[in-house]
């Protein structure tokens, strides 16, 4: 008995997607590296379920029925790579190689193609939800070679969380286009993580709330609006006590990792031109945690304690919550814009309306709103940015001067919100009609004969003025647009 798919990779997401695999009706062949984990899964978790372990590559493929399907869940990179070419000389026409690890959209644009070259086909694909997610259900982004979706689309798509009976996972596009959907929602989820860290300082700092109050409050958020997974476990880590009473949030050390795929999104950004800002200072913020020894001293240089206090804590709460449902749009918006602008770059033919779905479950961003993203990109294909959409213009209309005085008492009682003053610059830049960008444009093409367009002329037309009278009339290249 041939198995369905087989899987390279026992860690902590490979063995639960094994088991989510098994537990579908799918039967599963396995191999890692280290071939003792192959043996251990097969001992413990794996006992009795229809999974085959085996020891070798050659093994592996020998396992697997026609057209084979290996699904690599190794550590992004040049292990993919090295999987890759061990892979190609041991399978045949139509087999299909997975990577879905978070690879590089750009890594798996290129493996798609070599793979391809040699008469096979490739998936990159995002995979999200974490541990609980990979066995239980994880969002599924695929993307790379079109031929191969029909046959893994029972697979990926059994496996996926449900919601209202529609799995998340579905076709994104080819090339990159999984992996770069996969970034983005990477991206978003720094910024959502970012957004509830300031907001948890606010009140811990400014109202100075304990564990158990703050609790409360993203209690009742997850109840409302604010609904998702996020703020839900927020809640839940701020409850948490160790064995003597104490609560573990409060030992841990205010120092952020980060992997990687923040800083792609961030990258992708400024090649796109997108103003990507408040998920790249989600990033930066990150970077300056790190900084722990330096900012240590500097808090010895700067001591800037709260000054101001709160004159009515209870509506400053209310506040906060509007001020985090009005950043957390943004940074949704942001986001598709993004995809939106790479769609069109890389001719992917996105369906943004289908990512939001695939979004409703299973992953770490999923929150209570997708739907009405959902249906703002679906009504209005040439939607231009989410927060011209009807309902979600509604919400910042309403929330965004609780933003404002948020961000302004942070400001003045030296309490940090990056992520938060990002929001609110970017809305106030987006519906700004007349930016002091003239002035940026005058001092280019006086120093540098940029060029400039005026007001009173058409779009597309470019002037160059002789500011000293002593330089050229020659102009540099006018700039782009």
């Amino acid at each position: 008995m041939k198995a369905t798919i087989g899987l390279i990779g026992l860690a902590v997401m490979g063995e639960n997607l094994v088991l989510n695999m098994e537990s579908k009706g799918f039967s599963v062949a396995v191999f890692n590296r280290s071939t003792e984990k192959v043996d251990a899964f097969l001992a413990s978790r794996a006992k009795g379920k229809n999974i085959i372990g085996t020891h070798s590559l050659e093994e592996l493929v020998a396992s697997l029925e026609r057209p084979r399907k290996i699904m690599m869940m190794v550590k992004a990179g040049a292990p993919v790579d090295a999987n890759i070419e061990k892979l190609i000389p041991l399978l045949d026409k139509g087999d299909i190689i997975i990577d879905g690890g978070n690879s590089n959209y750009e890594d798996s644009q290129r493996r798609m193609e070599f793979v391809q070259s040699k008469g096979l086909l490739y998936i990159g694909t995002g995979v999200s939800g974490g541990e609980e997610g990979a066995l239980k259900g994880p969002s599924i982004m695929p993307g790379g070679s079109k031929e191969a979706w029909e046959a893994v689309k029972p697979i990926l798509q059994g496996i996926s969380a449900h919601v209202d009976n529609t799995p998340c996972c579905d076709w994104i596009g080819t090339g990159g286009a999984g992996h770069f959907v996969k970034m983005v929602h990477n991206g978003i989820e720094y910024g959502d993580m970012q957004l509830i860290g300031e907001i948890y300082d606010l009140l811990h700092r400014l109202l100075k709330l304990d564990n158990s109050e703050m609790q409360e409050i993203f209690s009742t958020w997850n109840k409302g609006e604010l609904d998702s997974y996020l703020i839900e476990i927020t809640k839940d880590i701020l409850g948490y006590k160790e064995d003597d009473g104490s609560y573990l949030l409060d030992k841990i050390l205010d120092t952020a990792g980060q992997k990687g795929t923040g800083k792609w999104t961030g990258i992708s950004a400024l090649h796109e031109g997108v103003p990507l800002t408040l998920i790249v200072e989600s990033v930066f913020a990150r970077s300056v945690s790190s900084m722990k020894e330096e900012r240590v001293a500097a808090s010895k240089v700067f001591d800037i304690s709260p000054k101001q206090s709160i004159a009515d804590p209870k509506a400053f709460i209310t506040m906060l919550g509007k001020a985090l449902y009005a950043a957390k749009i943004i940074s949704y918006a942001q986001g598709f814009a993004l995809i939106k602008s790479a769609g069109k770059t890389y001719d992917w033919d996105l369906n943004l309306g289908g990512i939001a779905l695939l979004w409703r479950g299973g992953c770490i961003i999923r929150s209570a709103f997708l739907d009405k993203i959902s249906q703002a990109f679906t009504k209005d294909k040439e939607l231009q940015n989410l927060i011209l959409d009807p309902y979600f213009a509604q919400i910042l209309k309403e929330n965004h001067q609780s933003l404002r005085e948020v961000v302004a008492a942070a400001a003045l009682n030296g309490i940090p919100t990056p992520s938060l003053s990002a929001a609110l610059n970017w809305f106030d830049s987006y519906r700004t009609e007349r930016l002091p960008a003239n002035m940026l444009q005058a001092q280019r093409d006086y120093f540098g004969a940029h060029t400039y367009e005026r007001t009173d002329a058409k779009r597309g037309e470019f002037f160059h003025t002789n500011w000293t009278g002593h330089g050229g009339s020659t102009a540099s290249t006018t700039y782009n647009v």
